[in-house]
């Protein structure tokens, strides 16, 4: 029977870790890398039952799931966030296809997210397919130091079931991860070589919030649609707005 590593970093996720371990248990090992947490974040995860490393100096989230990819020893991976849930009918699915993959080198799974203790069935948030399960030589997660991806050269297919993702329980840790992805975005787009300016974040802002709201039908989602429709136009104008101030500030000069 081929065997099964789940991965995930973390950092500070007390209130999610401990019950994201156990919903992974019946894997051959479960993998936490933690990222410097100053909570009991490293107690929780090996009370629960997963193997825990550190790797505190942060280069970005490509980076550091490829850490935690490194530390695995199953024939397959299976990669998570801590605010992530494996339901029952997803588990199932998973060991059957790790048993007769059919040429599948990766599988997608349908990631279920709420937003303020809704989940959302619009909006751009549903379906959303993305590759988690993989054969561990066949992958490995692209070095980007937010929104981070597999990246797998062969087949992927699709599983029925729903990972669970608590994204955002309430607005005030949607405004601490719409700061902090932003400003990680905007250095990703940096390092690409893109050039913003507050014609471009105003431009990038109005237009997440039309394809969110209208286009995506995030109106269908209610009074949070709007909500959250305005939550992802806000992380995009200041993407850009931050990158555009990244491009003003006088470069550092070199040591002496």
């Amino acid at each position: 029977m081929p065997t099964l590593s789940v991965i995930l970093i973390a950092r500070n996720e007390s209130r999610n870790i401990a019950e994201c371990v156990r919903a992974a248990a019946f894997a051959d090992e479960v993998i936490v890398l933690d990222s410097g947490s100053t909570d009991d974040t490293v107690d929780l995860a090996r009370a629960a039952g997963a193997k825990v490393s550190v790797a505190a100096d942060w280069q970005g989230f490509g980076v550091q799931k490829n850490r935690a990819l490194a530390l695995a020893t199953g024939d397959w991976v299976l990669s998570i966030d801590a605010d992530e849930r494996i339901t029952p009918q997803l588990r199932q699915r998973i060991e059957q296809a790790i048993a007769s993959p059919a040429g599948h080198l990766a599988f997608a799974v349908n990631r279920r997210s709420s937003f303020c203790g809704q989940y959302m069935h619009h909006s751009g948030w549903s379906p959303d397919w993305v590759v988690r399960l993989f054969r561990r030589e066949a992958g490995r997660f692209s070095n980007d130091l937010v929104h981070e991806r597999v990246m797998v050269d062969g087949p992927v297919g699709r599983l029925a079931g729903e990972l669970l993702h608590e994204s955002m329980r309430d607005l005030e840790s949607s405004l601490d991860k719409l700061d902090r992805y932003s400003t990680a975005g905007a250095r990703d787009l940096q390092r690409r070589g893109k050039r913003g300016s507050l014609a471009k974040a105003l431009g990038h802002g109005l237009w997440a919030f039309f394809r969110t709201y209208v286009l995506r039908r995030g109106f269908l989602d209610g009074s949070l649609g709007f909500v959250l429709a305005v939550s992802v136009a806000e992380g995009t104008y200041y993407r850009y707005l931050k990158l555009w101030l990244l491009q003003r500030s006088p470069p550092v000069p070199p040591p002496r």
